[in-house]
């Protein structure tokens, strides 16, 4: 949706699944830049994200897309129509810039696909108890493509600038390759670790609701993008110990040395949930000399308002500390449950590469480490060869 050549390129492959005998509804994000455009000039007079007013603007963008889609789609020969999600409706709850989905009124979509009309519906937005327009926010698009799948008993098409899902990311190993299947639980995993391809939300909803979902390139030509299938985990006949390497740029530890008890985790933890500020790998423990080490990794840009919170405690006897210039790397994969030796490859290869680990979380299907900025590509490359994703199974 890039400008309105790529328009017409997406509507061509809605037009080859209508002419193949499929009932095909349409779900679209904004153009290219235009969210920031128009965010700026909401901020140019007082707006801001958050805001039910921005909120009304910025639905603007996908609004915009949908008709110029249904235009498209018109020039191929298909009767379709612009559909907006105040229009059917879309409910939603919560907080402007980050509401939710709680209900789509299906009927007028199933109507108009019984007549052969393609719905081409805005994304991003829907309505709230009040009646007005209040955004989904980050990846609110793919979440209500879902969404739509789901109220009509559907499946879903997800088109991306990638073709599917890779076991890492190719811009830092090329060497990447493609994964035809994969369950949600490991999808899930991989968004909430840095993988850019899906937003973790429509991954959630598609699990919940048990929407069949792929991942295909909107940059192929039509019906040649061969993408990846998302699955229940049933689905999948064999699987990978490890099935992905992601990362994330941009972390920074905060440490508090010194505290006695849960207390100052306590209050430094409450501090940052009321400050706004997202908290990933958590690690305490008991020092040698007596006390407590509790740390913590947030975002690069969110350490100000940490330290200021952790400065904010006043906890006597307690040093605070922090670190920049981080990045997490993680690997993924249902079976790493019980697996030990995926830890010790992981330690080995970083080791042999000259990566110090600086912290380390775990789950059950992902172990993440904090390692310096400057070598996280050395890292990603490593570890993607030490667990042999190059020759990866086409399910995971």
């Amino acid at each position: 949706m890039g400008d309105p050549a790529r328009i017409a390129h997406s509507a061509a492959i809605v037009a080859r699944e209508a002419r193949a005998g499929r009932k095909v509804a349409v779900v679209v994000s904004a153009m290219a830049g235009e969210t920031d455009r128009l965010l700026k000039l909401a901020e140019a007079l007082g707006g801001g994200l958050g805001e039910i007013e921005t909120d009304t603007i910025l639905a603007a963008g996908e609004q915009a897309s949908a008709a110029l889609m249904a235009l498209a789609l018109k020039t191929e020969g298909l009767d379709a129509q612009a559909v907006m999600g105040w229009a059917l409706p879309i409910h939603v709850e919560g907080p402007p810039g980050s509401a939710r989905i709680c209900a789509i009124n299906a009927e007028p979509l199933e109507a108009m696909l019984q007549t052969s009309i393609i719905p081409v519906v805005a994304g991003y937005q829907g309505v709230n108890s009040d009646g007005r327009l209040a955004t989904l926010g980050r990846g609110g698009t793919d979440l209500t493509a879902v969404a739509v799948a789901a109220a009509i008993g559907g499946e879903c098409d997800i088109y991306t600038d990638v073709d599917g899902v890779y076991t890492t990311d190719p811009r830092l190993a090329p060497e990447a390759v493609r994964v035809e299947r994969i369950s949600h639980d490991v999808m899930l995993e991989l968004a909430a670790m840095g993988a850019k391809v899906l937003q973790t939300r429509s991954v959630e909803y598609a699990k919940a609701k048990r929407v069949r979902l792929r991942v295909r390139s909107s940059f192929e030509a039509p019906g040649m993008s061969a993408g990846t299938e998302v699955v229940e985990d049933a689905a999948i006949a064999e699987r990978r110990v490890v099935s992905g390497v992601a990362y994330v740029r941009d972390q920074a530890r905060l440490s508090l040395n010194g505290g006695e008890g849960a207390a100052p985790a306590e209050a430094l933890f409450a501090g940052l949930a009321e400050a706004g500020v997202a908290v990933d790998m958590i690690v305490q423990a008991r020092t040698a000399a007596g006390g407590d080490v509790v740390e913590c990794s947030v975002a690069g840009k969110d350490l100000p308002r940490a330290l200021q919170v952790a400065e904010d405690l006043g906890a006597p006897g307690v040093m605070i500390r922090s670190e920049t210039g981080l990045a997490k790397v993680s690997v993924v994969g249902t079976g790493l449950r019980g697996r030990a030796d995926v830890a010790r490859t992981l330690y080995g290869v970083l080791a042999r590469e000259g990566v110090a680990v600086r912290m380390v979380a775990t789950s059950e299907i992902k172990i993440s480490v904090l390692v310096d900025a400057d070598l996280l590509e050395r890292a990603v490359k490593a570890l993607h060869g030490a667990y042999r994703l190059t020759a990866v199974n086409s399910q995971t």
